[in-house]
Order: C-alpha cells, then sequence, then structure tokens
C-alpha cells in the first residue's frame, strides 16, 4: 500500500505559512519593505544622482550594493516565509555602505559622496533592524518544541 502526501498540504506547513504570512501583512513590515525598497533604489542611482559616477569603485559598489537592498526588499514584501531568514544582510549592506566610501576610495572622497553613502546606510540600517525584528517575532510566534503537539501561548 503506497501512501503518497503533499507536504505542503501538512498542518504545520499551512500554520507556518500563516504565521509568515500574517507577518508580511503587517502595516509596519510593509512600510520598512517599501522604504527599504526606495533606499535600495537610491543607493543603486546615487553615483548619478549625487554626481559622483567618476569614482568607478564606490560607483559599481552602490549599484551593486544597492540592488541587493532592492532585491531582498520585494524578496520580504513578496514571499516573507522564505527570506525572513535572510533579515540579517541588510543591516550589514547598511554598515557596509556607511564605510564603504573610505575602504574602496580612501580619503579622497568627495562630501557628498560621504554624506550620501552615510545617511541611505543609516536608513538601511534601521529598517534592516526593523526587518529583523519583524522576522524574530515570527520566529517566536512559532510552535514551541516544533512537531510535539504544544501550541504557542497567546497571553501575550
Amino acid at each position: 500500500m503506497t501512501h503518497h502526501t503533499d507536504i505542503r498540504q501538512h498542518p504545520d506547513i499551512v500554520e507556518m505559512r500563516a504565521r509568515y504570512e500574517a507577518a508580511a501583512a503587517n502595516p509596519t513590515a510593509q512600510l520598512t519593505d517599501g522604504l527599504a525598497l526606495l533606499a535600495g533604489t537610491y543607493l543603486a542611482v546615487s553615483p548619478w544622482i549625487v554626481g559622483f559616477q567618476g569614482l568607478s569603485g564606490i560607483t559599481v559598489n552602490n549599484l551593486i550594493t544597492g540592488l541587493l537592498v532592492a532585491l531582498l526588499a520585494l524578496g520580504y514584501s513578496s514571499a516573507f516565509g522564505r527570506t525572513y531568514g535572510l533579515a540579517w544582510v541588510a543591516p550589514i549592506i547598511g554598515v557596509w555602505t556607511i564605510i564603504a566610501p573610505w575602504v574602496i576610495s580612501g580619503p579622497n572622497n568627495a562630501t557628498r559622496v560621504i554624506i550620501s553613502n552615510v545617511v541611505v546606510g543609516a536608513i538601511i540600517l534601521l529598517l534592516g533592524l526593523a526587518n529583523m525584528q519583524t522576522s524574530m517575532a515570527a520566529a517566536k510566534r512559532r510552535t514551541p518544541g516544533f512537531g510535539k503537539g504544544t501550541t504557542p501561548s497567546t497571553s501575550r
């Protein structure tokens, strides 16, 4: 006798998916995802907005890291249950964005490069920390003792 079941219909997976969808539907999470998308897009095009596209190292860095932040934000907003484990990446990119002008180009950067990167890096760092908080809250709501038949406490 062969018994085939679809793992996607397992009650634990259905419950986890519902919890992650609820976390992603949170207005605060949607706001941070949208702002992270805007911050990533700005970071990617900042060399042309601020006018330092002639500095090839920092231009390429900002383009790549900005696109990465934007893709992460899109992932958080469209597939939170699959991407919440990557929430730690955005704060690291934010810190990198802050220090990149000195690491990549040294002390010869124009003030506009430093100000742009420090401001958008701080924004990405804060939004990344907010996304991490959302993912940690979703993880706390997961059933303790996964698979042991216990249920989470609702008294919080």
